[in-house]
């Protein structure tokens, strides 16, 4: 087909702001161009469950051409549906909340319209982000543009797959066990989980301090400005200010090759090979790569994470008892949420009736193993491994109304690689650098100690100029249309 005559498609959100700077374009100009693609590309892949065209464009109108101080200025953007804009629907991708809407934004939106980016809408979740695969009964699944019939990854499924596609350069996103990483893993994106405390981020006060936020992009250099633009500035923030890291250092790391899971078991060959070629590619650009990993107890390690991970539905639930009203019918309340979420919340039910202080033993467990971790990083800078076990998964495979024990049995096996850097709060990045036979794109995980986050841009910096992934666009993409 014929190349789409939208000269923004190709652009990344650094290159989109800098045309709004020079005076070359204007945000109007990139918000109609971005709606013009969405609405060419949503209905087949379903990243996109609610818009704000109108409100968009009645901002793009109202800023400044060019803009001074912000980063992002006139940058089209889609935000996630577990975050809070004013006066958008904000439904968790649960039917308890279908019609519910957020009446004031959160601190890290607010930090995003300060930075220039227009909010154009709301992308798709798994039902309160609690599972690798965005498939939820609310929304529908999110089609991976690289196969339409293959999983997009979760939670942040919906951002991944519109970046992917072209709809916007860059998108919002959480991860509390995976849930940049996996998606970006899975479409071929980029995407760093910064360390707990590093970016603003009310939802990393859950149990154990999981979920921190950030976002998915085709660039470095726009993932590093978004880091800049949500990192903490106030006295209690735990790391000193990293500000925007711009490119690559001449420093050579120390590599630790990582390919057993936390469970000890091997990846699959597509992703195995794609993480001896990541190593070759490390070695020839002069860091040092050996086989090593820190010694864990996976059986445990994957119970504990699974404590904290569980604990969000089962108060839910047992808040929802509390609080229910006479006239509700319960069992029409509990049938609104997911099979996987309420087997969760019971599964976390159970066995907190067995252990006492369920939750802070597990808590106490993840800080002796940062601590084990935090050994580790004195004889290693990074730590290379795969994102996901498999390449990634049809569709329907991991969908929140498979039977739950057959559910939880793929979703530890899929995503077992990525939930300790949640666990003990270190920095962790996908970076798109395979493919595989048939087309589906495989991420690598490179992990480093608390607060490095330069450390792994630097190196994404330069894995990027070694294999650059920009001109790559999946078929279900704005510039194959």
């Amino acid at each position: 087909m014929s190349e789409p005559t939208d000269p923004f498609a190709r652009l990344d959100a650094t290159s989109q702001g800098e045309l709004v700077r020079r005076g070359e374009a204007t945000p109007l100009e990139l918000v109609d161009a971005a709606i013009v693609r969405i609405e060419r590309l949503n209905p087949e892949i379903n990243a996109v469950i609610s818009t704000r065209f109108e409100e968009a464009r009645a901002e793009a109108r109202a800023m400044q051409a060019p803009p001074t101080a912000a980063l992002f200025p006139g940058v089209p953007y889609l935000i996630k549906d577990l975050s809070a804009l004013a006066g958008a629907p904000l439904t968790y991708g649960s039917r308890f909340f279908a019609k519910s809407k957020a009446r004031k934004s959160e601190p890290l939106v607010a930090r995003e319209i300060e930075a220039g980016f227009i909010h154009l809408g709301k992308t798709n979740t798994p039902e309160f982000g609690l599972l690798g695969s965005t498939e939820s009964v609310l929304h529908g699944p999110v089609h991976n543009p690289w196969r339409l019939d293959h999983s997009s990854g979760g939670s942040s499924g919906g951002a991944a797959a519109a970046v992917a596609s072209g709809m916007v350069p860059i998108a919002s996103g959480g991860d509390g066990g995976g849930s940049i990483r996996i998606p970006a893993s899975c479409c071929g994106v980029f995407g760093l989980k910064p360390s707990r405390g590093r970016a603003l981020d009310p939802r990393a006060q859950g149990p154990g301090g999981l979920s921190v936020a950030l976002g998915l992009s085709r660039s470095v250099r726009d993932t590093a400005g978004l880091l800049a633009v949500l990192e903490r500035t106030d006295k209690d923030a735990p790391f000193e200010r990293l500000g925007k890291v711009t490119g690559p250092s001449p420093r050579r790391l120390r590599i630790a090759l990582a390919p057993r899971s936390i469970n000890g078991d091997e990846p699959a060959p597509e992703v195995a090979d794609a993480l001896a070629a990541a190593s070759r590619l490390c070695s020839e650009l002069g860091h040092t790569v050996e086989e090593a990993a820190p010694q864990v107890d996976g059986e445990e390690a994957v119970k504990r994470f699974l404590v904290c991970w569980s604990a969000v539905p089962a108060m839910l639930r047992r808040n929802l008892w509390l609080l229910r009203l006479k006239e509700w019918n319960w069992a029409a309340v509990e049938n609104s949420f997911e099979p996987w979420t309420l087997g969760l919340a019971e599964w976390y039910q159970e066995l907190a009736a067995r252990e006492p202080d369920l939750v802070e033993r597990s808590i106490a467990y993840f800080d002796r193993i940062a601590e084990a971790y935090d050994a580790f990083f004195t004889s290693y800078d990074v730590i290379l491994s795969p994102v996901t076990r498999s390449p990634p998964v049809p569709i329907g495979e991991q969908a929140p109304t498979v039977d739950f024990e057959t559910l939880l049995e793929r979703s530890v096996d899929f995503v077992s690689y990525t939930p300790v850097h949640n666990a003990i709060g270190t920095p962790a990045m996908s970076v798109p650098l395979a493919w595989s036979a048939d087309g589906l794109p495989i991420g690598l995980q490179f992990a480093a100690q608390r607060g490095a986050e330069r450390t792994l841009l630097e190196l994404a910096y330069e894995l990027e100029a070694a294999r650059p992934w920009a001109d790559q666009w999946p078929k279900s993409s704005y510039i194959h249309i």
